[in-house]
């Protein structure tokens, strides 16, 4: 389903659940102030119960305090998870008074913006998962261009050529279709939000 928030951002997020579980090991949330946008995606690891214990716990502290920096939310997220199965969580903020783009990520959540320059941005994320522990975060600024896209995904989807699903003039809408159509997986919870910085 297409959301818009205030002209200034247009998405479309998707999921689905491992085949013969009932709950999804991934959750994901985002919200928009007059200010920014915010957007965590948390993969639980494993499947199931536990698994989407960890990522929902992810998602509701950001929720709680998605006013404070990304560096600060991660560390929330990391205290989170003491005592749970752990998780991978990819959390960004786009500011629209600066054009900035704040993104953090620990684990195999995959992210790239795409200028309609044609400048494809992906951020390394650090290796491993949050579990409690002792942590180091790498967390990057970019400016943007408007008109930009975005495309955030759990390990769930094999994504391949993000440069050419988002370059060109085609609607999120369109992108997120293909993205289904080409990349659907039963094998594994999977999550993918597709945006446009309008």
């Amino acid at each position: 389903m297409i959301q818009q928030f205030n002209d200034k951002i247009e998405l479309y997020a998707y999921q689905t659940i491992k085949e013969g579980k009932l709950e999804c090991g991934d959750s994901y949330y985002y919200t928009a102030t007059d200010d920014y946008f915010v957007c965590v995606v948390a993969d639980g690891l494993g499947s199931g119960q536990y698994a989407h214990e960890a990522s929902a716990a992810v998602v509701a502290v950001v929720e709680e305090h998605h006013h404070e920096d990304v560096d600060t939310l991660m560390k929330y997220c990391n205290n989170i998870l003491v005592q749970k199965r752990g998780a991978a969580v990819s959390i960004f903020k786009v500011f629209f008074g600066t054009n900035e783009f704040v993104y953090s990520c620990v684990g195999n959540i995959r992210f790239f913006l795409y200028s309609p320059n044609g400048k494809l941005t992906y951020p390394l994320p650090v290796t491993g998962y949050l579990s409690g522990k002792p942590q180091v975060f790498h967390t990057q600024r970019f400016v943007f261009e408007p008109e930009s896209k975005f495309l955030i995904y759990s390990d769930g989807f094999d994504i391949h050529g993000a440069k050419s699903l988002l370059k060109g003039y085609r609607s999120v809408a369109a992108i997120a279709e293909q993205i289904k159509s080409d990349y659907e997986n039963s094998m594994d919870d999977a999550t993918f939000i597709v945006g446009s910085l309008l």
